[in-house]
């Protein structure tokens, strides 16, 4: 016999079904027990009369149950679940999983549960109906945006994870290759390089969903993977750009439901007007701050192309070392390089910043000048990046691209402060995987392999 999904119940009244789910809670009412048994479509209750039911069978044990779909007399309907005309009458149960005591209960959000205990069971954490929820809504942004990309000519292209590692901001992880001894690849803090490799290749228009590493200190609301929808596209100016991502977020929001848009067309606000007006780069602009359906997006422009590390003394750029110059610019870079503005667009939402992108660097000299302000030697760029240096000089087209925080946008569109709540399996603040338990240590003939030697 099929499975049948609860919620599709209300439309087999007088019919014999299978269901299978978890019994979720259970009344004894003598000779017969009512249980609510509960799939990933929704809640039923379950007439389970003492001979049906072998044995003891504990809350959260999973069950397989065949039965008659009956109608509920109307006085005994329950107006709070979507199956509240029906219940199904048990003629044959299997247990299919057993359960023992839960740590912690799954039918309330949540946020009262110690959050190490939460991560450590995971897999129990996520029955929870608000996280489902989330993940639900994860998966239809994700479906939304393919389409739309897609729709707009744009190719999706999954890039290496294993790669090299060069001076993009953070830290780097780092993985030692086996077969190469004494060399190593390390995890992508962003496809950044490999995109503009598809531009020169010909291809014009790529996105990817893509998941990046960043080796970064400790802080509650960082992860150290984490997702970001990366564009990029050839022969288009800034505007393009932004009219395009622009498009696609108020579609996307018309599609959920139920948002508002503080303003559209988004607006355009100057880097050095926004830091003298609200000592910050990512002002939250909402009317209502208290609204977790209102949206504020804002595209800051017009930024400098460095600042200095009061450290180091060093130049540091905003956004990255591939980002152009404005054209009237160019020229500072040898006079006054804290004066030189970049093609730089930021994107905030809600005090956030939800992403950045910019228009990039085709000619080598320009790139080279930019390489050495940051403190690169010769030997080092060509080390470190010779390769896009090597393909500029095949004749590269034009382009730029920006690269959105998918947690972030979807913590925003969920009204979760924390992006753990809108991603499966999280790290800690500090990068531990408590239900992995990783990271972890590693058998000694894996490190011979590698050759490797670790000191305590």
């Amino acid at each position: 016999m099929e499975r049948v999904l609860i919620k599709e119940l209300v439309k087999k009244i007088g019919q014999k079904v299978r269901v299978c789910g978890f019994i979720v809670s259970k009344r004894d009412h003598g000779k017969i027990m009512f249980w609510d048994v509960k799939d990933k479509s929704g809640v039923a209750q379950v007439v389970v009369k003492k001979e049906e039911k072998k044995g003891e069978i504990s809350t959260d044990s999973v069950v397989e149950v065949v039965g008659e779909v009956i109608k509920r007399p109307k006085g005994q309907q329950n107006p709070k679940l979507k199956t509240g005309i029906i219940e199904l009458t048990a003629k044959k149960i299997i247990v299919l999983s057993e359960s023992q005591t839960l740590p912690f209960p799954v039918d309330t959000a949540g946020y009262e549960i110690n959050e190490e205990k939460r991560l450590t069971f995971r897999y129990l954490d996520l029955r929870r109906e608000r996280l489902q929820n989330n993940l639900l809504k994860r998966h239809q942004v994700n479906q939304f945006i393919r389409q739309y990309l897609s729709q707009n000519g744009f190719v999706e292209v999954e890039t290496p994870i294993l790669t090299k590692s060069t001076p993009e901001g953070a830290r780097d992880y780092l993985v030692p290759s086996r077969q190469q001894t004494g060399k190593f690849y390390a995890l992508p803090q962003s496809p950044q390089q490999y995109k503009q490799l598809l531009m020169v290749a010909g291809l014009e228009k790529y996105f990817q969903i893509a998941r990046v590493f960043r080796d970064e200190d400790q802080r509650a609301d960082r992860q150290p993977e984490f997702t970001q929808l990366d564009i990029e596209l050839s022969f288009a100016t800034q505007e393009e750009i932004l009219q395009l991502v622009e498009k696609m977020l108020v579609l996307l929001a018309a599609d959920l439901k139920g948002y508002k848009i503080t303003k559209k067309p988004f607006p355009r606000l100057k880097y050095a007007e926004v830091i003298k007006k609200y000592q910050t780069d990512k002002p939250d602009l909402r009317q209502n701050k208290k609204d977790p359906k209102e949206l504020a997006f804002a595209w800051i422009l017009d930024w400098p192309y460095f600042t200095r590390d009061p450290k180091t003394k060093k130049l540091d750029p905003n956004h990255h070392i591939f980002t152009a110059p404005k054209e009237e610019d160019i020229s500072l870079l040898d006079k006054n390089p804290l004066k030189v503005r970049s093609w730089q667009h930021d994107l905030i939402l809600n005090g956030f910043e939800l992403g950045g992108g910019s228009i990039r660097i085709i000619n080598p000299t320009v790139q080279k000048k930019i390489f050495a302000l940051v403190g690169l030697s010769e030997k080092e760029i060509k080390e470190k990046f010779g390769h896009i240096l090597e393909a500029f000089s095949y004749g590269a087209p034009p382009h730029g691209g920006i690269a959105l925080g998918m947690d972030r946008l979807l913590a925003i569109f969920c009204g979760e402060e924390n992006i753990r709540e809108v991603m499966a399996f999280p790290k800690t603040g500090d990068g531990r995987d408590l239900t992995m338990k990783a990271p972890s240590e590693v058998d000694k003939e894996q490190l011979k392999d590698l050759k490797l030697v670790v000191k305590k």
